[in-house]
């Protein structure tokens, strides 16, 4: 970053006091009701809502599970690939892990499924969350996010003149009055509405989880989605701060004048009482652990003044931007029991 520029923000920041941040001695419920609607109005205009006209593309027996790869419409224009893991454990209905990968080749990674180069090591990271989430007993849906692999930026290379995958989608949308973020989170919420219709999911407890930009995705969905009954954000929770505003990142984590509303972590007043566990890496370097445990600490001023305390949990884990299902799964199969 310009030294001049970063020079500016850091003043801003500095001086910056959001007007609806979290304050221990307000009206809970009045407050929170005015964070949604400034969120609502924040993440931009809506799509117009469509039919989904899903389309079933294939079903196949993995062994432990079944595949089956579905497509959806979640606006004009706008078709999202899927890929739902049902497991094979005798239940007539199943609990859903929604899985969002980040800034990746796509959905296959959450499917354990290398394609291209470094795709190989991105699974190592923990990133086969799909797979994961269907060893633990819960069906899985992979879904394809905008910019991001089957749905990526495939206009002439000539074309593109930045490294980025959202780059020209996230600034383009603006123009619109449309964030990428609100445009993620949409397509999540059709992707609950399609899937409830599944015989197979039990859509009274839908989780979701992602990992960095599919972090970031999880946290604003359930925000806005209280149909997502568990959140498991990973490397994506930190105060704007500590890490969008001071790190350079893709555009697509960006909101139009959101910092002058609240901070990242007063969103969680939108998903108490339901659990949220926020999994992090202590050598994580965009999402430095100082800001973690500084946006974990108002989340939990938060949970305990809407008389849930505790249901928001913390892993930090010692390692980089990844995710940790060692220490993170069984947190989650614990603050599940409270859904049941």
């Amino acid at each position: 970053m310009n030294f001049a520029a970063e020079l500016k923000i850091q003043s801003l920041l500095k001086h910056n006091v959001p007007s609806l941040g979290f304050d221990p001695k307000g009206n809970f419920d009045e407050w929170r009701k005015s964070v949604r609607v400034k969120l609502t109005e924040l993440l931009g205009k809506k799509p117009f809502k469509t039919l989904p006209a899903t389309r079933i593309e294939f079903e196949e027996d993995r062994g432990d599970y079944i595949e089956r790869r579905f497509v959806f419409t979640a606006e004009a224009d706008a078709d999202v690939p899927c890929h739902l893991l049902i497991p094979k454990t005798g239940r007539k209905k199943h609990p859903l892990v929604i899985c969002l990968q980040g800034h990746s080749t796509g959905m296959h990674i959450s499917l354990g499924r290398p394609k291209f180069e470094g795709d190989e090591e991105l699974i190592a990271g923990g990133r086969d969350f799909a797979l994961q989430a269907v060893s633990q007993g819960y069906a899985a849906l992979a879904i394809e996010q905008r910019c991001f692999g089957e749905r990526g930026d495939f206009r002439d290379k000539t074309k593109k003149t930045f490294n980025s995958f959202c780059h020209y989608t996230a600034l383009s949308e603006l123009l619109f009055g449309r964030t990428l973020i609100g445009l993620r989170v949409w397509d999540v919420m059709r992707a609950i509405d399609v899937v409830s219709d599944f015989a197979e999911i039990d859509e009274e407890r839908i989780a979701c989880m992602g990992n960095s930009g599919g972090g970031t995705v999880t946290y604003y969905s359930a925000c806005m989605d209280p149909r997502i009954k568990i959140a498991m954000p990973s490397c994506s929770i930190a105060t704007f701060g500590s890490s969008i505003a001071s790190i350079d990142h893709c555009a697509c984590n960006f909101i139009p004048e959101i910092l002058n509303y609240f901070d990242m972590p007063d969103l969680a007043c939108l998903i108490t009482p339901r659990p949220l566990i926020v999994v992090a890496g202590t050598e994580d370097p965009i999402f430095p652990i100082s800001g973690v445990n500084q946006a974990f600490d108002t989340i939990s001023r938060i949970y305990k003044a809407a008389g849930n305390e505790g249901k928001a949990k913390l892993i930090a884990c010692d390692g980089g931007h990844r995710f940790y299902p060692e220490a993170a799964w069984p947190v989650f199969a614990e603050v599940s029991k409270w859904q049941e």
